[in-house]
């Protein structure tokens, strides 16, 4: 077998967390941009399910084109309305005939997004305050078609990018937003899911500038909002500061100006209700952030085939690469990027090329670990195909 090109590098840079200054963003599971990536991955992971229980494999498709059109709302405070719906277009290419035999591709894509919105919009009325629309384009394949599926070619020439550890500003930004729409919007269901937060790390000091919509139902009035907004503040505080020995601040709905009247109230705790709109790939990368001080591929992750598309796969994999480097080196790699390049028609467990560049702690032999990190890729490489299960039942984030 071809031996695969992995290539070792020292990266002689400052480590991240001793830079003065860093940004890290996450948008929430309720970002419109996060909608519209997890709706492509919903569809992807419908029609993966449809195909392997009659077909026992995935055929192609890629729903990776969701469009969120924002609709209007009057909000106010002990509940106001939808004026106008959400409009959700699903946009994409999967196989909808198999040896002139239709397939329910439509039916199975909108049911899949449906139920997402369900599971992850708790005020929204998916009946009411949404159309969804599909306009996945049609394909068809022939036995010989399906024979193909099985060869594992990468069907895109594009690269993946990863980076480890995350550093405490990063794992805080993560972890804060997870908080806010897990245990804490269950404490204050004034919370809606909308959510993005925006860390900036200046020396030992990091501030925290949230943004989270409040749902106008469970808010009778300003003042309300405003014990509200003072109690979610001191609560994500608290949390936060349990990640690090750096002072923490908070601020929560800075655009508010209580003087002019001026909140952040929805009707459904989403931004999307009244004009903000949303596109698959505009949001986090495929580790959950945006990191504009790593390195970072502007690929969209989410409704990609988990098969054969590189796009995807590369970038988680290039991801567990790296933390699996940085666990291999007990402390004497302190940080690394990894990237891996593929092309065209070639198998994906043979990439072009793939990189690993490491920050090492001083006087740390830098030969000792480069075999090490190189059996490390080409084990991974190996078993890429490993990926394809993880993400069709929901194991592996992909936003």
């Amino acid at each position: 077998m071809t031996e695969r090109k992995i290539f070792v590098e020292e990266l002689t840079q400052i480590p991240i967390e001793k830079q003065n200054v860093e940004f890290v963003e996450r948008k929430g599971i309720g970002h419109p941009d996060s909608i519209a990536d997890g709706l492509a991955e919903s569809v992807s992971r419908a029609l993966c399910g449809m195909y392997k229980k009659r077909y026992n494999r995935i055929l192609h498709h890629n729903t990776d084109e969701v469009e969120v059109v924002g609709g209007q709302s009057a909000p106010k405070f002990g509940g106001g309305s939808i004026l106008e719906p959400i409009y959700i277009l699903l946009v994409g290419r999967a196989v909808t005939e198999v040896n002139g035999e239709r397939l329910p591709y439509r039916i199975c894509a909108i049911k899949a997004a449906s139920d997402y919105l369900e599971k992850n919009c708790r005020n929204l009325n998916v009946d009411w305050d949404v159309t969804l629309d599909c306009k996945i384009g049609q394909g068809s394949v022939d036995l010989r078609g399906l024979y193909e599926t099985k060869k594992l070619l990468a069907n895109d020439t594009s690269f993946g990018v990863g980076f480890a550890p995350l550093s405490e500003t990063e794992t805080i930004t993560l972890e804060t937003e997870k908080y806010i729409n897990g245990k804490l919007c269950k404490t204050l269901p004034e919370l809606g899911e909308d959510v993005k937060v925006m860390a900036c790390r200046m020396g030992n000091e990091i501030d925290l500038t949230v943004a989270v919509a409040l749902v106008d139902c469970h808010v009778p009035d300003a003042s309300h909002y405003k014990s509200t907004i003072e109690q979610a503040t001191e609560k994500i505080a608290d949390f936060a500061q349990k990640f690090t020995k750096r002072k923490v601040k908070v601020f929560v709905n800075t655009a508010d100006d209580y003087k002019k009247g001026i909140y952040y109230l929805t009707v459904s705790g989403l931004s999307m209700e009244n004009g903000d709109d949303g596109s698959v790939g505009r949001g986090n990368r495929a580790n959950g952030l945006i990191t504009p001080m790593r390195p970072m591929s502007m690929e969209a992750s989410a409704g990609k085939n988990p098969v054969t598309h590189v796009g995807k796969l590369y970038n988680i994999l290039a991801i567990q690469v790296a933390n699996a480097i940085v666990k291999a080196g007990r402390g004497d790699i302190l940080e690394v990027h990894t990237r891996i390049l593929s092309q065209i028609g070639h198998p994906i467990d043979m990439p072009q090329a793939a990189s690993a560049n490491a920050i090492y702690a001083p006087n740390v032999n830098q030969k000792k670990y480069e075999k090490e990190i190189t059996a490390i890729f080409d084990e991974k490489l190996a078993n890429i195909t490993d990926l394809t299960d993880l993400i069709v039942s929901g194991k592996v984030n992909v936003f």
